[in-house]
């Protein structure tokens, strides 16, 4: 196991158990609603935030994926306001989006630890940001979803159905 890196590799994996507990109580409603810009929470939904997850997991487990098993692979950016605004995410499922953020974290999980420590420094190169290796794109999107978590939670707040 990359030793180095075990600790961050498991916090990842439970990514999608985080985002389950985030949600928990909360209904269709709630999930759906658009807070004013004055509210200081966001402007999207927790929908649009949980959709906007599922997403940037699934690009970040074939980016990482690439660096894994290809030299020196291209990554490709993505609008993340396009993405919202062009692909329905307002009608996605919100568990379904939990979902598939859970699955995914604990299969590339299941890679990660197998991998030795200097494959973390592997890399890609990202066509918006330049050289990344597979040590940096582990912790930025486990810092990413700990972002959208703290939105989640202020969103709770004002609504007034706040868990932790």
């Amino acid at each position: 196991m990359a030793q180095r890196h075990a600790e961050l590799i498991e916090h990842f994996a439970r990514g999608g158990e985080q985002l389950a507990l985030a949600i928990r109580g909360l209904d269709r409603e709630d999930i759906l609603v658009k807070p004013p810009g004055d509210a200081n929470v966001g402007l999207w939904s927790i929908q649009e935030v949980l959709v906007h997850l599922q997403d940037a997991d699934l690009i970040a487990a074939d980016r990482m994926r690439r660096i894994i098993a290809e030299d020196n692979p291209t990554l490709i950016g993505f609008d993340e306001t396009r993405f919202a605004k062009n692909l329905f995410y307002e009608e996605h499922d919100a568990n379904d989006a939990v979902t598939l953020v859970d699955v995914c974290r604990r299969q590339l999980a299941r890679v990660l630890r197998k991998l030795p420590d200097s494959a973390f420094d592997r890399a890609g190169t990202h066509n918006e940001r330049g050289r990344l290796t597979l040590g940096e794109m582990l912790k930025s999107y486990h810092q990413h979803l700990e972002h959208h978590l703290g939105f989640i939670r202020k969103k709770r707040a004002w609504m007034g159905k706040e868990m932790w």
